[in-house]
């Protein structure tokens, strides 16, 4: 079979879109689901160390934050390169893109290895207010993370040309790899089972990097033997004019999540204010927003690649229905998931073997931070649109928009008038607030950009 004829046959340019989005979502959202449960349990083990433990963890979160972005940023323009390479039926396009981000995965670790070094003590003498015992749990647990991290990043490259091809179940294999290795390391390192020493937090970072380093492996052995579509090549002679697409669909990716970790370090300043107890609670309420989030977050990494793929094909029908239908998804989803958490806040709690001082805070927390974890879902499906499409800024506007000018304001505001309710209330109207932007930024980032290609197009952005 000619390399032509396996592009054509690519299911992201024929199979029917619904069916095509469940298809692709699913093994995704399975993925998601194991990754984000073994980060959950990672937080569940640590929580019965005790809550200073669970406290360093999450003051820890912003760091780890960075770690993604780097990563994610890499991924996300990988994806969206190679998916549109192959709808242009260009597999030398593709090649040559997955090779310059190998070597921009390498250059990624090293600035994360650079980063432990400089900052990450620092930083927990700072946020900490000079408690040694969270402070010590924390850096325990971020230094092996970023030192070892060598495994995320080769999990960020390999998986995302298995999902560029449409190989989500391949995908699956190696989250899921990374998950269960995880899983069973935890409980063993951290609390000292089966003659191993009782490590704490360090034991739950060990869990996880070496999960991550199986999981890369394992997707470096499956790109090699099934994903013939983008052939292994790996040269230091990259080319610039892929490092340069690659960057700029990623880098607005990036500046979203290092928002999200400079939120994190102000939010935990802020929350730090109020006690170590609410400190704690934001730092269960991400581990939960991950997981109630899964269907949306799986469908968002579905979407990029069936949008660039259908762009680069120029197939504006594709497109749109992709889009209805991920709206669609997305509200009955989080309509389920909303009612649970305002039913159950208590329950989930007490997974964290919370005191009665943190389901006093807690239990309105999670209720007001579940409205905006419903809300939210228009701006994930929105950043997918614009990544899809090549213009990842939009998603960078969008996101300062939603994590920094309308959420500051609402939380100073309950600082101000010393009640965390309004705190926690802050999340929610900023993303209602951040709608309207979406909507406004719709029109230029889906209609002009695809004029700029074929002005038949247009009708699109209607």
């Amino acid at each position: 079979m000619s390399s032509t004829n396996v592009v054509t046959d690519n299911k992201m340019g024929t199979m029917p879109i619904l069916k095509l989005i469940i298809s692709t979502s699913i093994p995704l959202v399975f993925s998601l689901f194991v990754n984000q449960m073994y980060n959950l349990v990672d937080s569940v083990f640590v929580s019965h160390i005790n809550e200073d433990a669970l406290t360093g963890i999450s003051i820890a979160a912003p760091i780890q934050v960075i770690m993604i972005a780097l990563g994610c940023g890499l991924a996300v323009g990988l994806n969206a390169r190679v998916s549109k390479a192959l709808g242009e039926k260009d597999q030398e396009q593709a090649k040559q893109a997955a090779s310059a981000a190998y070597v921009m995965a390498i250059a990624a670790y090293l600035i994360i290895v650079i980063l432990c070094l400089l900052i990450v003590e620092p930083y927990f003498v700072w946020q900490t207010k000079g408690n040694a015992a969270i402070a010590q749990y924390g850096i325990s647990y971020i230094r092996i993370c970023m030192l070892f991290s060598f495994g995320q990043m080769t999990q960020w490259v390999f998986d995302r040309l298995l999902i560029a091809t449409g190989k989500s179940t391949l995908f699956l294999a190696t989250l899921g790899t990374a998950s269960i290795v995880n899983l069973i390391l935890d409980p063993i390192l951290i609390f000292g089972y089966l003659g191993f020493p009782a490590l704490g937090t360090a034991g739950a970072a060990i869990a996880t990097v070496t999960g991550q380093t199986a999981g890369g492996l394992l997707g470096i052995y499956l790109n090699v033997k099934k994903n013939k579509e983008i052939p292994i090549h790996f040269t230091l002679h990259i080319s610039g004019k892929q490092v340069v697409n690659i960057l700029k669909i990623g880098i607005p990716t990036a500046i979203m999540q290092g928002i999200m970790s400079v939120m994190g370090i102000f939010i935990n300043t802020i929350l730090y204010q109020f006690s170590t107890t609410a400190v704690a609670i934001y730092g269960i309420s991400i581990k939960v927003q991950n997981m109630a989030q899964i269907v949306v977050n799986g469908m968002n990494n579905g979407l990029i690649p069936i949008i660039a793929y259908n762009f680069g094909a120029k197939n504006e029908k594709r497109i749109k229905e992709t889009i209805r239908c991920a709206f669609i998804i997305a509200g009955i989803v989080m309509s389920v998931v909303f009612i649970t958490m305002e039913l159950i806040p208590d329950k989930i709690l007490l997974l964290f073997d919370a005191s009665e001082n943190m389901m006093k805070l807690g239990v309105p927390a999670m209720r007001l931070l579940s409205i905006s974890y419903f809300v939210s879902s228009v701006g994930i499906i929105f950043a997918a649109i614009y990544q899809g499409l090549g213009n990842g800024v939009y998603s960078m506007y969008l996101a300062f928009i939603r994590q920094v000018i309308l959420l500051i304001p609402f939380i100073l505001i309950g600082v101000w008038m010393n009640q965390l309710i309004i705190v926690w209330l802050a999340f929610a109207l900023a993303e209602t607030i951040s709608i309207p932007f979406a909507c406004a930024f719709r029109r230029s980032a889906l209609c002009c950009k695809i004029a700029r290609t074929d002005s038949g197009f247009c009708s699109m952005g209607s």
